[in-house]
């Protein structure tokens, strides 16, 4: 997309997300997350022609301005929008899709040291809320919605909430029929916690009772004691 264009796309956005914008003029001056996608489109364009130090360095300055730190290399699709945005922190490898919406505090990272894919990948339409860290190399769908302060560390299906920690899906809508088709299922979880519990302490009764078996082979005498204290 031209540069004009893509720019254009931006200040939309932030109309589209935000109901507090008044004018294009106001977008231009005062909005910190417009002008950190600027600065990165610089860093970015600057990165991929490998030209040492001054992409990290007017990434380091976008930070300073913005409160905003995005490496240069992550690559962001159109119609990004980051409301607020202090304390966001976008990675290296990270790839972001069209009209994403960020909130501040979230944190895109990473957890290996390898020189590889290690940031989260987001399709289309993601909003992620306040507070939320994204981990790893993990794949967030289209359409997605992460609520605010979740971890989310494994990836996450297309037109699904995200809420938690860690990370759980509490709904998939359907967008073509605009229906949802999973809800959250509080017996349920609570039953698949008392079945983890109960097998926990079958396999502790289980660990016990060979150890038991295995003292009375050695020693006969301490099956008979225990037999006698029962």
């Amino acid at each position: 997309m031209p540069l004009i264009k893509s720019i254009k796309r931006d200040i939309q956005a932030v109309f589209a997300h935000d109901p507090a914008a008044r004018s294009t003029i106001e977008v231009l001056l005062a909005y910190p997350g417009f002008h950190a996608r600027q600065h990165h489109r610089l860093a970015h364009t600057l990165y991929k022609w490998h030209i040492p130090l001054l992409p990290r360095l007017i990434s380091h300055i976008n930070r300073f301005l913005t409160g905003i730190e995005i490496h240069p290399g992550a690559r962001i699709g159109e119609g990004f929008f980051i409301d607020h945005g202090m304390g966001v922190v976008i990675g290296e490898t990270v790839e972001i899709g069209d009209d994403v919406v960020l909130f501040q505090g979230v944190t895109l990272g990473g957890t290996s040291q390898q020189k590889t894919k290690r940031h989260p990948t987001l399709g289309d339409n993601v909003v992620v809320g306040t507070g939320a860290q994204l981990i790893g190399a993990i794949t967030i769908g289209d359409n997605v919605k992460i609520g605010a302060g979740s971890v989310v560390v494994t990836s996450v299906p297309h037109n699904a909430t995200v809420i938690g920690v860690p990370g759980r899906v509490v709904e998939i809508r359907n967008p073509d029929t605009d229906t949802v088709e999973r809800l959250p299922d509080p017996v349920w979880e609570e039953l698949q916690s008392l079945e983890e519990r109960v097998a926990k302490l079958e396999k502790s009764l289980t660990i016990k009772e060979a150890a038991r078996q295995e003292k009375a082979a050695v020693d006969p005498s301490a099956q008979e004691g225990g037999n006698e204290s029962i």
